[in-house]
C-alpha cells in the first residue's frame, strides 16, 4: 500500500503507471551504444532503446554535440536513421556548427538524419497558432518515411518557456513522452540549466518522466575549466555515478573513464636501441619493444637530448615517429638538438617523423590527452616520445594530472607503441628522485639524470634506477654532450667516490705524473742493475783470464818439471856409465851377464 501511494504522488496518472508496467513486462531493456568513447563504458552499454534520455546542463556543456553525436553514430554503427528537431537554432547552423568534427553531418542531413526547425516566436505561441499535436504528427509522418529509430528534442526548455502556463507545460511534456512511448523511437531531450555546480534542472519534473538522466557540466581547478559528465539516474540499470571528465576532439565526445582491464598481451622480447651504444650496455642491449621508459631530471640535465638520440634512431630504423612538446617549439628543439649532431629535418621531411608542440597552462588534462590519442590515431606512430609528460601537472588537479598520465602510459603500451617520456624530478636528491606526476611505479625501465656539483662546476650523471626484466647496470656514468652528441664515460672512481670532469682530469694527471715518475725510477734502477751486472760480468772476465793464465803457468810449470827430472835421470845414466868398468861395458855389449 506504501508503494502504491509513493507511486501515486510521484506519478498522478494511474493509466500511465499501468502502461509502463505493461510494456516493461513484455520488452526487457535492450541498450544502444552511443559510440562515445567512455560513456558507453560508464552506462554499461549505451542508452535505453526505445526510452528517453534527458540531457541537461549549463551553455556550452555540450549537450547539442552529445545529442548529435548519437544520431551520426547511430547511422554508422546500426544504420539507423534520426530526428532532430531543433527549438532554439536554426538547423543549418548547427549543421555549420558541427563542420569542425568528422561526422560529414550535411551529407547525412540529406538522406539518414531530418532536421526540424521548430524555433517559435512568442507572438506565435500567445496567439494560440501553436499545436504542438500537429508538429508530432508530421514527426510520426517522417518517422515512417525514413524510417527513423532515434530522435532528439534540442532545447526542450526553450518550448516550455515560451508556453508561460506550468499546467501547459506538464501537459505538453507528457504529450511529447507519450507520443515517443507509443512510436518505440529511442529519443534524447536536452534542457539548459545554470552553469552551476549541483543546479537544480528548472523543470525538475521532466527528469521523473525521463528514464536516464544525463548531466553535463563544467568545473574550474587551478585557473583550468574541465567538462564533466554524470549519470544521475538509469532506470532498470546500473551505472558509474561519479562525475567523469569530458573532452572536444575531432571526433565529438570523448569521457574519461578508468576502466577495469586485464593486463594487455603484448610482451615482445625485441631489444630496440635507445640511440648510442653506451646506453644501450647499460640496459643489457637497449629496451624491450612496446615497452615504457622515464627519463626523468631536473632542467638542462639533457633529457631532450636524450629523447632526441631515441628519436633519431628509430627514424633510422624507417619506423613511424611521435614527438610531442609541451616545453619548447618545434624549430627551436630542431635546432638545438642538431647543435649535439641530431639531425631531424630530414625524418620530418620525409614524414617518418611528426613533431607537434602545444602548451599546457590553460589546458585540461583530459585534452591534452585527447590531443595526445588523436596524433596517434593520424600518425600510427610505432614509438612516441612525450616531453616532458610531467608538463601534465600544471594543467587542472594533481590527482587529475596523474590519472591522466598513468592511463596515456597504458593506452600507448596496450597498442604495442614503444613510449619515452621526460620528466621533471621534484628536487635534485639523489635519494627520492620522485617526479610530480609519480609515473615512475608504471614505467618499465627509468633512467635518472643528475648533477654533481664539485671543484667550482656542474657535471651530469646518468643512472639506471630501474629496468623490469633486464640485467642492467648499477653504476653512476657521466654524461658527456659534444658535437657528435651525448656519450658516457667509464666510471672513474678514487677513495670510493666517483669523480666526474676537471676533477677527474685532474686525478687521471696527478695518476699519469705518478706512473711517469715510477717508470723513470724503474728506468733508472734497471739501468744502474744492468751496469752492476756488466761490471760483474766485466770482473768474472778479468778473473777468467787470470785463471786461464794460472792454469797455463801451472802447466808450463809442471812439462819444466818432467824435463828437469828426464835430464836428471840422464845425467846419472851418463855417470854410472862413466864409472863401470872396461870388463862390465864389454860384458854388456856382449849380452852376457856381468860376473859375481
Amino acid at each position: 500500500m506504501d508503494c502504491a501511494i509513493i507511486c501515486i504522488v510521484a506519478n498522478p496518472r494511474g493509466a500511465d503507471i499501468e502502461k509502463a508496467a505493461r510494456i516493461a513486462s513484455v520488452q526487457p531493456l535492450t541498450k544502444l551504444i552511443t559510440g562515445i568513447e567512455g560513456f558507453d563504458r560508464l552506462s554499461h552499454g549505451g542508452l535505453p532503446r526505445g526510452r528517453t534520455t534527458l540531457l541537461f546542463g549549463g551553455p556550452g556543456a555540450g549537450k547539442t554535440v552529445f545529442a548529435l553525436q548519437c544520431l551520426v553514430n547511430a547511422v554508422r554503427y546500426h544504420h539507423a536513421s534520426g530526428i532532430f528537431v531543433a527549438f532554439e537554432e536554426e538547423s543549418c547552423q548547427i549543421i555549420a556548427n558541427s563542420a569542425g568534427f568528422d561526422w560529414g553531418l550535411e551529407a547525412l542531413s540529406k538522406k539518414q538524419i531530418f532536421f526540424l526547425d521548430a524555433r517559435l516566436s512568442p507572438e506565435v505561441v500567445r496567439a494560440g497558432d501553436f499545436d504542438l499535436a500537429g508538429m508530432l504528427a508530421m514527426l510520426a509522418a517522417k518517422k515512417e518515411e525514413i524510417g527513423a529509430q532515434w530522435i532528439v528534442f534540442d532545447g526542450i526548455d526553450v518550448l516550455l518557456t515560451r508556453l508561460q502556463n506550468p499546467a501547459a507545460e506538464v501537459d505538453e511534456i507528457y504529450r511529447i513522452r507519450d507520443w515517443l512511448a507509443d512510436g518505440g523511437l529511442t529519443a534524447i531531450v536536452t534542457a539548459k540549466t545554470e552553469d552551476r555546480p549541483y543546479e537544480p534542472l528548472k523543470y525538475g519534473f521532466m527528469q521523473f518522466m525521463a528514464d536516464c538522466v544525463v548531466r553535463l557540466g563544467r568545473r574550474q581547478e587551478e585557473r583550468v575549466t574541465s567538462q564533466l559528465v554524470q549519470m544521475t539516474k538509469y532506470r532498470g540499470s546500473g551505472f558509474a555515478a561519479g562525475e567523469f571528465p569530458m573532452t572536444f576532439g575531432r571526433s565529438g565526445i570523448d569521457v574519461a573513464v578508468a576502466e577495469s582491464r586485464e593486463e594487455s598481451d603484448r610482451t615482445s622480447t625485441q631489444r630496440i636501441s635507445l640511440g648510442f651504444r653506451d646506453l644501450d650496455s647499460l640496459l643489457g642491449g637497449g629496451v624491450y619493444r612496446g615497452s615504457s621508459t622515464l627519463i626523468s631530471g631536473l632542467p638542462g640535465t639533457a633529457k631532450t637530448t636524450l629523447a632526441g638520440k631515441f628519436l633519431e634512431e628509430a627514424c633510422s630504423r624507417g619506423e613511424r615517429t611521435l614527438f610531442v612538446s609541451y616545453d619548447e617549439g618545434v624549430g627551436q628543439i630542431v635546432r638545438n638538438l642538431a647543435s649535439v649532431g641530431i639531425e631531424l629535418r630530414k625524418h620530418i621531411d620525409s614524414g617518418l617523423l611528426r613533431m607537434f608542440s602545444t602548451r599546457t597552462e590553460a589546458t585540461s588534462p583530459e585534452e591534452l590527452f585527447s590531443g595526445l590519442r588523436s596524433l596517434i590515431s593520424d600518425h600510427h606512430p610505432r614509438c612516441v616520445v612525450i616531453d616532458p609528460l610531467s608538463a601534465i601537472a600544471r594543467s587542472g588537479s594533481p590527482v587529475t594530472a596523474r590519472s591522466v598520465a598513468s592511463r596515456f602510459v597504458h593506452v600507448v603500451k596496450d597498442c604495442g607503441i614503444t613510449l619515452l617520456v621526460t620528466a621533471l624530478s621534484e628536487a635534485d636528491d639523489p635519494v627520492t628522485e620522485s617526479t610530480d606526476l609519480q609515473i615512475s611505479t608504471i614505467a618499465d625501465t627509468w633512467i635518472h639524470l643528475a648533477y654533481l656539483v664539485s671543484s667550482g662546476e656542474r657535471n651530469r650523471a646518468l643512472t639506471v634506477v630501474k629496468s623490469r626484466g633486464t640485467a642492467h647496470s648499477n653504476q653512476v656514468r657521466e654524461l658527456v654532450l659534444s658535437d657528435n652528441g651525448p656519450s658516457l664515460t667509464d666510471v672513474y672512481a678514487a677513495g670510493g667516490t666517483v669523480l666526474m670532469g676537471t676533477r677527474r682530469w685532474e686525478k687521471e694527471a696527478d695518476v699519469a705524473d705518478s706512473r711517469s715518475r715510477q717508470l723513470a725510477e724503474s728506468e733508472n734502477e734497471r739501468r744502474a742493475l744492468s751496469y752492476a751486472v756488466a761490471r760483474t760480468e766485466a770482473e768474472i772476465k778479468v778473473l777468467q783470464l787470470d785463471l786461464e793464465r794460472q792454469r797455463a803457468e801451472l802447466r808450463v810449470s809442471s812439462s819444466e818439471e818432467l824435463t828437469r827430472d828426464a835430464s836428471s835421470r840422464s845425467r846419472e845414466d851418463q855417470l854410472r856409465t862413466k864409472r863401470e868398468s872396461p870388463a862390465n861395458r864389454l860384458a854388456k855389449k856382449a849380452g852376457r851377464k856381468k860376473p859375481r
